[in-house]
C-alpha cells in the first residue's frame, strides 16, 4: 500500500490518497463521470496499482456516499448516481492492459463471484472480483441476485475451485443459507462476505460457509492459502443446521407477511386515529416501513440473533431522527406487531428487546453511519 504522499500527479506534484479521495468525492457528488474517471485512471497512470485504486480510493469514497445518504445530506438519486459512476470506472479499469498476474503457489485458481438471489448491491462483489483477478485468479463474475437453482447449475457446468458469495442485506440470510448448502452439495466450497454475514462473520459460520472474509484483501489472503474442496454431500434441511427453526416461528412470520402488515396497519389506526386521514402515499409508505420491520424480524428469527433486529431498529431510528421524525414513532408499530405475534415467544422476545433498545436511546439525533442498506 502506498504512503499518503507518494503518488505523483501528471504535473509531477505529489498527490496523497486523501487528495485522490477528495477529488473523487467531489466528482461523483457532482455527477461528473469524466472527472471521476480522470482522477482514478490518472492515478493508475501515475503508478497507483489497480488494487490500491479500488480499495484505498474508490471503497472509502463509496462508504462516504452511504454515510452521507444516511445522514440526509445527499438524496437517493445522488447516491445511486455515485454508485453507478464507480461501477463504470471499475469496468474501465478492468479493460486496461496491466499484464499477467501470477497467483501464489498453492492458491485457489478459479473463483466464481456471485451475489445471493435478491441481493442487488453488486458493487462489493464487483470490487472483490477485480481484486482477485489482479492477484492472478481466473474469475467468473456473475453479478447481482443470482437465483440459487441457476447458480448451482453454473457450478455443475464450470466446476470452480471456490464460490465467493456476497450479500449486504441480512434479510437475504435464509436465501444465502440455501445457496451455501446447495453449492456445497456439488462439492464446491463457499467463501462468504458482505455485511449480511455480520461484522464478525458469525452468520457465515452459523450457515455453514467454509470461510468468511471481512473485506477483499482478507478474501484474497484466504484464497492464497488455499481452501479445501468439500466432498459432495446430500442436500439437507435448514433445521438440520439451525434446530431452532423447528418451532416454525420463522416460517409463520415470513409466510404471513402480507397478513401481518394488514393487521398491524389496522391496529395502528385504532391506536393513532390521525392515520385514518393519511393520503394513499402516506399509507403506502407506512405499509412499506412495517414490511421492512417484518423482513428483519424474519431474518433475526431465522438465525436466532437479537442484535440483528435491534441493530436494524437503531439504524432505522437514526435515519428517522436526522429526517425530523422521532425514533419513538417506531414503538406503536412494534406494540401492534407484538399483539399480532403474541403466541410466538421468540418473536415476542425480539420485539420486546427492540422496544427496550429504542426507549433507551439518546433523544438527541445522531449522525448514522452507512450501516444497514435501505
Amino acid at each position: 500500500m502506498p504512503t499518503d504522499t507518494d503518488i505523483a500527479s501528471d504535473n509531477g506534484t505529489p498527490r496523497s490518497l486523501t487528495d485522490l479521495r477528495t477529488a473523487l468525492w467531489r466528482a461523483v457528488t457532482d455527477r461528473d463521470e469524466r472527472a471521476a474517471g480522470r482522477v482514478v485512471l490518472g492515478a493508475l497512470d501515475d503508478g497507483l496499482s489497480t488494487e490500491e485504486a479500488l480499495l484505498d480510493v474508490i471503497v472509502p469514497v463509496q462508504v462516504r456516499v452511504g454515510t452521507e445518504w444516511a445522514a440526509g445530506r445527499i438524496g437517493v438519486a445522488q447516491e445511486h448516481a455515485a454508485t453507478a459512476i464507480h461501477d463504470r470506472i471499475i469496468a474501465a479499469m478492468a479493460h486496461r492492459d496491466t499484464g499477467p498476474a501470477v497467483t501464489a503457489p498453492g492458491a485457489i485458481r478459479t473463483v466464481t463471484v456471485a451475489c445471493v438471489d435478491g441481493e442487488w448491491h453488486a458493487l462489493p462483489a464487483r470490487i472483490l472480483a477485480e481484486v482477485l483477478r489482479g492477484r492472478g485468479h481466473e474469475v467468473d463474475f456473475l453479478g447481482a441476485q443470482v437465483p440459487t437453482p441457476h447458480l448451482v447449475a453454473h457450478m455443475h457446468h464450470t466446476a470452480p475451485d471456490v464460490l465467493a458469495l456476497s450479500s449486504s442485506l441480512p434479510t437475504r440470510l435464509p436465501t444465502a443459507h440455501a445457496a451455501v448448502t446447495a453449492v456445497q452439495a456439488v462439492g464446491v466450497p463457499v467463501l462468504a462476505g458482505g455485511a449480511a454475514f455480520g461484522t464478525d462473520g458469525r452468520h457465515a459460520r452459523l450457515l455453514g460457509a467454509d470461510a468468511w472474509a471481512p473485506d477483499a484483501r482478507s478474501a484474497a489472503a484466504i484464497l492464497a492459502g488455499g481452501l479445501t474442496r468439500r466432498t459432495t454431500r446430500a442436500l439437507h434441511l435448514p433445521a438440520d443446521d439451525l434446530p431452532h427453526l423447528s418451532d416454525q416461528e420463522y416460517t409463520f412470520v415470513a409466510g404471513n407477511k402480507a397478513r401481518l402488515v394488514r393487521g398491524t396497519l389496522a391496529a395502528l389506526e385504532e391506536r393513532l386515529p390521525a392515520m385514518r386521514s393519511y393520503t394513499r402515499a402516506q399509507r403506502d409508505r407506512t405499509a412499506e416501513d412495517v414490511a421492512h420491520v417484518l423482513d428483519f424480524l424474519s431474518a433475526a428469527l431465522y438465525v436466532d440473533d437479537v442484535p440483528l433486529f435491534t441493530d436494524f431498529l437503531g439504524w432505522t431510528a437514526d435515519i428517522l431522527q436526522v429526517r425530523g421524525v422521532p425514533a419513538a414513532a417506531l414503538l406503536p408499530a412494534l406494540a401492534c406487531l407484538a399483539e399480532e405475534l403474541k403466541d410466538f415467544p421468540r418473536a415476542l422476545r425480539l420485539l420486546t428487546r427492540g422496544r427496550a433498545a429504542l426507549e433507551a436511546r439518546d433523544p438527541r439525533p445522531p449522525i448514522p453511519g452507512p450501516g444497514t442498506p435501505a
